[in-house]
């Protein structure tokens, strides 16, 4: 019996390899159609109350969420006010409203199991809220009396108080937060990039500043919806110009941003901390989205620090060398201003000179040398490929749609990405590297117990200062 079953595999073996004569395509061989990308259809149309609305409908799930946008933000809050808008959001959204004690709001929105956030960025506000398809009447009553007739709660107003001086005391905690508030300040000096809260100036913010931020802001026309899910447009339309009522503009919105400071030269700022690793960041001005070498910069990036294993910074310096785990580089496309070109990595106290020379040695190359073929044409087919996970549902979709145009991004931006993206040669690669990478006007924040190389850095050939972290309390 063992003898015929050993017989029968032989035989069907031996049967499986004449009926698959043809050799196997490895994967690298295989090929595809191109990539056929068509932005997926969003409804826009502006309400008779002044808000611009934009809309997915999404029948799969009972399901709606709404994502609204308000022209705003911390970029202008006075210098003497700064975290306003921090302040503001988050007593907005825990506050109440005038008919709602924010116990009875924070009740009624768990009894629907919907969940409502409100956030503050640079260049505006932003209020999302996720609800049941059967809730969605009377999650709008609330997200318009919210909008329109906030109490700002006195207690939770002190609450958020408390929060945010206790982040403030302990601000000094995190080595990459360190970093981070240090660099703004480096680069961005008396400007709101460069300014975090104090103590002091939270300590002074009062309600009739938050009615005052509000009654400025939050007036319809400043209003950008983006709805997805499970509604009818004209039931939305219907609900939207019921609850939110069109009011008389009482202040013109003041929209000018302030003048960014000249570049500053490059220096190595030491923030002496008692941990085994240095962290490291160093960046400069970059650009902003209207710059028509965004796309050539994305492909430069990629290649020196923002492709993850495939770049030249993570593969020389942890790959190679084994100095870091983590190690980056990126632009921060500025929205309406300039943003920073940022590099980053965290290493071993002791290497930290070395890793800090290696990153400057990798941003000069890409200047001075052209990038190979390889290295483009993979930077070039890993963005495109990539793009399309940009819109994994239905609210990224409406989402995205409504901050290009929100940020005033060319009308046929998505469209034409992919293209642009593919014409990016070599030699402007090498044009734009020369032209927006400045390793010589780096500010290089390093926070870390600086005494393992203070000696040592002073080969780096630039100014050094030493923070005193206590002092920026």
């Amino acid at each position: 019996m063992r003898y015929f079953i050993y017989s029968l595999v032989i035989f069907l073996l031996c049967g499986c390899s004449q009926v698959s004569p043809n050799k196997q395509v490895r994967p690298d061989e295989l090929s595809f159609p191109p990539l056929e990308f068509s932005f997926p259809t969003v409804s826009q149309q502006q309400l008779t109350n002044g808000m611009k609305l934009y809309l997915k409908e999404d029948h799969e799930l009972p399901l709606v969420e709404l994502t609204l946008l308000v022209e705003g933000g911390s970029i202008y809050d006075p210098l003497d006010k700064a975290g306003l808008s921090q302040f503001f959001a988050k007593t907005l959204s825990t506050g109440g409203t005038e008919d709602l004690s924010p116990q009875m709001l924070e009740t009624e929105l768990e009894a629907m199991a919907a969940i409502l956030t409100v956030s503050s960025s640079s260049y505006g506000y932003e209020i999302n809220l996720s609800l049941n398809q059967q809730d969605l009447k009377r999650g709008i009553e609330i997200l318009a009396d919210l909008l329109q007739r906030p109490r700002f709660d006195p207690q939770r107003m002190e609450l958020v108080r408390t929060q945010m001086l206790e982040a403030i005391h302990r601000k000094n905690d995190d080595p990459g937060a360190i970093a981070g508030r240090l660099l703004g300040r480096a680069v961005y000096p008396g400007h709101p990039f460069g300014t975090e809260p104090t103590a002091e100036i939270v300590s002074g913010f009062s309600r009739d500043d938050l009615l005052a931020l509000h009654q400025h802001y939050f007036q319809l026309p400043n209003f950008w919806l983006a709805v997805s899910g499970d509604v009818q447009q004209t039931e939305l339309v219907s609900l939207l110009e019921q609850e939110f009522e069109q009011k008389q503009v009482t202040e013109k919105l003041n929209l000018e941003l302030p003048l960014l400071p000249p570049a500053p030269a490059g220096k190595i700022l030491l923030a002496d901390k008692e941990i085994p690793q240095t962290t490291v960041l160093m960046g400069h001005p970059g650009i902003s989205k209207d710059n028509p070498d965004v796309s050539a910069l994305r492909v430069t990036n990629y290649i020196l620090g923002g492709g993850g294993f495939n770049s030249r910074m993570m593969r020389e310096i942890r790959s190679d060398r084994g100095l870091a785990y983590s190690v980056y580089s990126y632009f921060q496309v500025g929205r309406q201003l300039p943003g920073l070109f940022i590099v980053g990595s965290e290493t071993k106290c002791q290497s930290t000179v070395e890793v800090v020379t290696l990153l400057r040695q990798l941003i000069r190359q890409i200047r001075n040398e052209p990038v190979s073929a390889a290295e483009l044409e993979l930077a070039q087919k890993s963005l495109i490929n990539s793009f399309v996970f940009a819109f994994a549902d239905s609210h990224s979709v409406v989402n995205r749609k409504v901050r290009l145009d929100y940020y005033d991004y060319p009308e046929d931006y998505l469209e034409t990405y992919r293209q642009r993206i593919a014409a990016v040669t070599i030699a402007d690669v090498q044009r734009v590297a020369r032209q927006y990478l400045h390793p010589d006007a780096l500010q290089i924040v390093l926070v870390g117990n600086s005494q393992l190389y203070i000696d040592e850095i002073k080969t780096l050939g630039l100014p050094v200062e030493n923070v005193d972290l206590q002092s920026t309390q």
